[in-house]
């Protein structure tokens, strides 16, 4: 009896040990989903991700003060073009480079992917297109001469009832000086 006490008490002594070391996540979650060097553990078993299209620009602008940061941050605002006005924003491509850059200044700035609701413009569309805050770039597209309006235009030019500018500057001439 003895004996078998002493062998419980040292099977007990080594289940009590504890093991400090980092334990080895590999076959702790062996179900989980390798995107590049990351690994993805979904909450069930059948979720699928939405597809997600990356967008091919970003507008960067500063939101924090330039003075009192290291000069590391000051060169890459300066390479980005972003140490003017606060206001001032640049353009950039969502490449590797430039967001490893970007990654190192978040806390200075604020970066919004540009959409494109109305198709990406063209090489003659430069001229009327606009990007608003929120990321949207606007393409207006040119419409060109139309011959109605064209003619319309004539018309009203021609037109001999047509109140110009000389002819209301002459009519308010003539009152001011016969006001009664």
């Amino acid at each position: 009896m003895f004996h078998n006490f002493i062998t419980k008490f040292n099977q007990i002594d080594f289940n009590v040990v504890r093991h400090y070391s980092k334990h080895n996540k590999k076959y702790l979650y062996n179900n989980g989903v390798k995107y590049g060097n990351i690994y993805y553990y979904p909450r069930t078993a059948d979720h699928q991700d939405p597809a997600v299209v990356p967008v091919k620009l970003f507008r960067v602008q500063r939101i924090k003060p330039v003075k009192g940061n290291p000069y590391w941050e000051k060169r890459l605002l300066n390479e980005l073009g972003l140490d003017g006005k606060q206001s001032d924003f640049t353009v950039v491509k969502n490449i590797p480079e430039i967001n490893a850059r970007l990654w190192k200044i978040k806390h200075l700035v604020k970066v919004t992917p540009i959409t494109f609701p109305y198709g990406e413009p063209k090489e003659h569309d430069i001229n009327h297109t606009f990007l608003k805050e929120n990321g949207e770039c606007i393409v207006t597209k040119d419409i060109g001469p139309v011959d109605e309006r064209i003619e319309a235009l004539e018309s009203f030019e021609k037109d001999v009832k047509r109140l110009d500018t000389e002819l209301l500057r002459k009519d308010a001439r003539l009152k001011w000086l016969n006001p009664w």
